[in-house]
């Protein structure tokens, strides 16, 4: 699985605004409205019931907020780098200002774990998530998401 199948160009955000989790969670469900045509309150309570479950900030500055919506035809993601951290209620703490959301139909569980393991690889990655967080365009961010080395590396 490569993030090039599950994101494109208008699905990453740089320099996203939000004061708290919540707004965050509202700002993200309407851009992934977007680029799924799913209702952006259906979104937004997919990722919120998915957060009462526990948080999806992993840790180091880097959430990644999911769930399934039967509507969805296929895995979408999206990625957002944030203005300014905000607190995600994360296993160390920290707060998050890297963001990568996966939204993906009922029956996509093997597609789903796969996106899911490979957005947690390259997150893990220090020189990946240094580079994101020293890009401020949509175009950098996206570039550096899709980049055959990054595939390559991270597969």
């Amino acid at each position: 699985m490569i993030l090039a199948d599950i994101i494109d160009a208008q699905s990453v955000l740089a320099n996203l605004k939000a004061q708290s989790k919540k707004q965050l969670l509202q700002e993200l469900s309407q851009a992934m409205a977007k680029t799924t045509g799913i209702d952006h309150k259906m979104i937004f309570e997919t990722l919120s019931t998915r957060e009462k479950l526990g948080s999806t900030g992993l840790g180091q500055g880097i959430a990644v907020p999911h769930g399934k919506i039967a509507a969805l035809g296929r895995v979408h993601g999206l990625f957002a780098r944030l203005a300014a951290p905000v607190d995600f209620e994360a296993v160390d703490g920290q707060p998050v200002d890297l963001v990568f959301v996966l939204l993906a139909p009922d029956h996509a569980g093997a597609d789903h774990l796969k996106a899911l393991a490979r957005i947690s690889r390259l997150m893990r990655d220090p020189a990946i998530v240094a580079k994101l967080r020293g890009t401020d365009t949509a175009e950098g961010l996206y570039a550096i998401l899709t980049e055959p080395s990054t595939t390559a590396s991270a597969a």
